[in-house]
């Protein structure tokens, strides 16, 4: 991985020292980059030891650079005074702007600055260089040009969010970078309420389930969370990872284009190599069970850059596919437990009839017999996804599309099946008393706090 700091080109060797008064003065340079560091403690270095001519080298010489000689986007102002270099790109801006925003910039730029023969001069401006990617660098300046808004919830925003979060927590963009985590947050939310509103959100008015629409593929927000330590929205995507088949689990996800594919005109998605994967380690304090146990934002390999899908490691495909086991499990432990021979509630209406109170028996198996028809919602494109399966359970205790004879398990008024106006069937609801109703609504969602609360253990995001 290349040095991730950001310095003058060219800076001056070791021969052409600052004058005599500033030898032992410190200089500043930004800390190498940690990915999950929320600010970056500044590293001084001095000249002193340059004055050992072992230390010495030769004079660097100014070179002066065409504009034509980099990739350009919109960020070239003619009125720039600072020429930002990202590999191949180039980007002439306002150093002003810069410094406004990051303390890293203001002290950067503050520094005394070599002889203008020594520096690099790119279209008439000094030039400093970026070890960032050319896309990451394109959209960090388009929020500190633009702003960073989101009218509404799109998967096409997740590359410009993934740079920003990166380069505003490296270079101290506290603003931007609370941004980023609060959308990332909306979109992989920490509580049961706020995934709800979040799969609400990815159903269009027709019914259809469509959240890739809205939230990018999981796998590429479990690579974010793991590089930047956002151990917040790993339950979450862990858990819509899971949904998927082992096979679609397996093959990954496609990297987005990004910006600077764009701009040099390379729509494959590829980028130039930059080595072997790395594995990210966050080193931020993480939270905490209810039990006390630490809550650790797991390791895995990032993918290489030239490569166009992005893979989970052998290990965290292991511990998405038991996650998903686990969670179609539960469901089995809830028919099990809730719904095989359930009885009426304590308060029954019918508790005092028994030709009335085994409607409320029948319904139960009849939800039972649903939910097993439709496990996971495979009927709607919803696999291995218990807290739908639970919704739809609950949904039953109020939907009135059943015929009579469904909703009273085949015996619909005492008669087989047969309605009381010669065996016409009619739509109605479950013939279930309210009560029932109010004490098995109580268990559901009992039930789908349970799943959210044990989806790190499925997942083993707890050590």
């Amino acid at each position: 991985m290349h040095e991730q700091q950001a310095h003058w080109r060219d800076a001056p060797s070791q021969p052409n020292l600052p004058p005599a008064s500033t030898l032992e003065k410190p200089i500043f340079s930004p800390a190498p980059y940690s990915p999950s560091r929320v600010h970056t403690t500044p590293v001084y270095r001095s000249y002193s030891h340059s004055l050992d001519p072992r230390h010495r080298s030769a004079a660097p010489q100014r070179r002066v650079r065409s504009a034509s000689e980099f990739i350009r986007s919109d960020f070239w102002f003619h009125d720039g005074n600072v020429v930002v270099i990202a590999g191949p790109a180039a980007f002439k801006v306002h150093r002003g702007q810069l410094e406004r925003h990051s303390e890293i910039f203001l002290g950067l730029f503050a520094l005394p600055q070599p002889p203008s023969y020594d520096q690099d001069i790119v279209d008439g401006c000094p030039s400093v260089e970026f070890h960032d990617s050319p896309s990451d660098v394109f959209y960090f300046l388009s929020a500190l040009y633009d702003g960073l808004y989101f009218k509404i919830p799109r998967a096409d925003d997740f590359p410009a969010i993934a740079a920003v979060l990166r380069l505003s927590t490296k270079y101290m963009v506290e603003p931007l970078r609370i941004r980023c985590l609060h959308r990332l947050h909306l979109d992989w939310p920490p509580s049961l309420h706020g995934w709800d509103q979040r799969e609400a959100a990815a159903t269009d008015d027709s019914g259809r389930y469509l959240p890739r629409g809205t939230c990018p593929h999981p796998i590429l927000v479990i690579h974010l969370a793991l590089e930047m330590g956002v151990p917040a929205i790993l339950p979450a995507a862990f858990y819509d990872l899971s949904r998927y088949g082992p096979s679609k689990v397996f093959a990954g996800a496609r990297k987005p284009l990004v910006s600077y594919d764009i701009i040099a005109g390379n729509l494959s998605g590829e980028q130039p190599e930059h080595g072997e994967p790395e594995t990210v380690e966050p080193d931020i304090e993480l939270p905490v069970s209810a039990s006390g146990t630490p809550y650790v934002a797991p390791t895995v390999p990032s993918s290489t850059s030239g490569s166009q899908t992005v893979q989970l490691s052998h290990p965290f495909l292991c511990k998405t596919l038991r996650g998903r086991e686990a969670s179609q499990r539960y469901i089995a432990t809830f028919l099990s437990r809730e719904l095989s021979n359930r009885q009426p509630a304590s308060d029954c209406l019918n508790r005092h009839n028994a030709m009335l109170q085994v409607h409320c028996t029948e319904s139960f198996y009849y939800i039972m017999l649903n939910i097993l028809r439709s496990v996971g919602g495979i009927a709607c494109g919803r696999d291995a996804d218990p807290l739908f399966t639970l919704v739809q359970a609950l949904e039953m205790l109020s939907r009135t599309d059943f015929t009579t004879a469904d909703a009273a398990g085949g015996s619909a008024n005492g008669t087989n099946g047969e309605g009381g106006d010669g065996g016409e069937e009619k739509k109605c609801g479950l013939r279930m008393c309210t009560m029932c109703k109010v004490d098995f609504a109580k268990a559901v969602a009992k039930a789908r706090e349970e799943v959210w609360d044990l989806l790190p253990s499925w997942f083993e995001l707890y050590t």
